[in-house]
Order: C-alpha cells, then structure tokens, then sequence
C-alpha cells in the first residue's frame, strides 16, 4: 500500500493569518488535502476537492456565495484527474472513493472517474438529499454526482477504533481502510483511517481546521472559528469530536498521526513525507 497526498482545490478567502497563521497579506491559503492509495485492489481516492466540471463551468456547478466567500482558485492542475494521470495512472484505474462528506469542496470531482464506487455514511447522504436552509443548499451540490451509479451506504457500527465508533470491512476495500463517523460538521460526517507499516493515519475531513486545534494548549484563528460555526449542524457534537481527536493525538502520538483538509501547514508537512 503506497499513499500520496494530493492537494485538489486552492482557497484564497479574505482574512490572511486571521484564517490561516501565516499568511502575510491580505488573503489566506487554504488546500483541500486529499489522498490517493495504490492497494491490490485499484487506486483508492478519499475525498476528490474540486472536479474538472467545477473548473470549466464554476457557476453552474456551485453557489457563487462559496465561490466569492472562499475565493476558489478554479485552476485543471489541482484536480484530482490531473494529478492521477501526472502519477501515470488513469481515471480507470480508481476503483473507490471514500468520502469524509459531500460538502462541494470534497466531492466535485466524483464525475471524473466514472467507474469508481462511491462509498459515505448513510446519514450524509440523507443529509445532502434534504439541502434545507440556507448553508445546506448551497453546501450540497446534486450537479457534482447526479452521475455517480455505484454507491455503497454505510451506518456506524462494530468494534471501535481508539474509542471512536468505526465502520470495517467497507465493501470491496481492503481491511485496513475504515470510516470514523465524526458529526458535527455534517449529519454524516466521517473520518477515514488507514492501516499503514509506520502505524495509523486519520484524514479528519472537516472535523477540525487549524493545526493548532490539536495541540495542547488548543488554539484556533478567529477566522477559521468563525467559519466553522457558520457552517456546523451540531456543535455539541462537534467539539466533543474535537475533544476526543485531541486526547487522541496527543496519547497516541506514536499510533496515530492525523491531518484535517484544509491546513495548509499541515499538507506540506505529510506530502513532504513519503508512506
């Protein structure tokens, strides 16, 4: 099992360092931290960022108040497809895609790869069927996977994983890909757990979104604070998530090593290692 980690989506919202830490201007710098796994079984994708659709026709694709609000950089070589063939590999060789939710950041790519079974929690996709309010119906976007024919469904349940419920035995995956159910952001939000030689990776989705949310003292900008409030549908269950993530990673430091989606900090760290 090899992994790569792929940024598939660039963010440039107002805010600088009040969003991100560390830009020095006027604008921030968020990613959309994806993962492709080479397994006896395919290529494996969690999450896709944004699709070649979502570049070529932005605006019939997503809600222009995320377009504006989170000034995506709508550029081909941040697409997952892209950076599948620059591997080698073709969008015939993804067989899965497991997605941490469907918010339209995570799951515009689908389309790319017509062969691939799409496997989430059941409850998101309930969650993205309904799309009431105001967030939820710009969030969702059917356009980004009204195409998508192989899905798999899946409720939490089965042993635990580090005392966080857990979904095993994902159909047609190997054994040491697993759903962590994570709610808070979305009805159906989850993690996705990975069984490697050098101990277990977490990509935590949008559980978090500041490296510093895991640390001891935990610390979160203003900006990315705020943006999680605005788009959270349970916010006790949210920072509890968080809580449990943070005692995770700090007495399991050397078991689990964990990574949210759009840290810009935290990409460059893990795609400067190679697993």
């Amino acid at each position: 099992m090899r992994i790569h980690h792929l940024n598939c989506g660039c963010m440039c919202p107002i805010g600088g360092a009040l969003m991100d830490g560390f830009s020095r201007g006027l604008t921030a710098q968020l990613v959309c931290h994806c993962l492709l796994i080479e397994t006896n079984q395919g290529l494996v994708l969690v999450d896709t960022g944004f699709g070649q659709q979502d570049v070529r026709d932005p605006y019939s694709r997503l809600s222009p108040f995320f377009i504006h609000f989170n000034r995506i950089q709508f550029e081909r070589k941040y697409t997952a497809i892209a950076q599948i063939e620059q591997l080698g590999f073709s969008t015939r060789d993804v067989r899965h895609i497991v997605l941490t939710h469907l918010d339209f950041d995570h799951a515009g790519g689908l389309e790319d790869f017509p062969e691939a079974t799409v496997h989430v929690m059941q409850s998101e996709a309930e969650a993205a069927q309904d799309r009431h309010g105001f967030i939820a119906s710009r969030r969702y976007r059917p356009g980004q996977w009204d195409e998508v024919e192989r899905w798999k469904y899946y409720a939490a349940g089965g042993e635990p994983w580090f005392g966080f419920q857990a979904v095993r035995d994902l159909e047609g995956l190997p054994p040491e890909i697993l759903l962590i159910p994570l709610v808070g952001h979305t009805r159906g939000h989850a993690g996705v757990a990975i069984d490697t030689p050098e101990g277990w990776l977490l990509n935590a989705g949008d559980a978090y979104f500041y490296r510093q949310e895991m640390g001891t003292p935990y610390h979160c900008t203003p900006g990315l604070r705020a943006y999680q409030w605005m788009m959270e549908v349970d916010r006790e269950a949210r920072l509890h998530n968080q809580a449990q993530l943070r005692q995770l990673s700090r007495d399991r430091t050397s078991e689990v090593k964990m990574f949210c989606s759009h840290d810009a900090i935290e990409f460059k760290t893990f795609a400067s290692t190679k697993e």
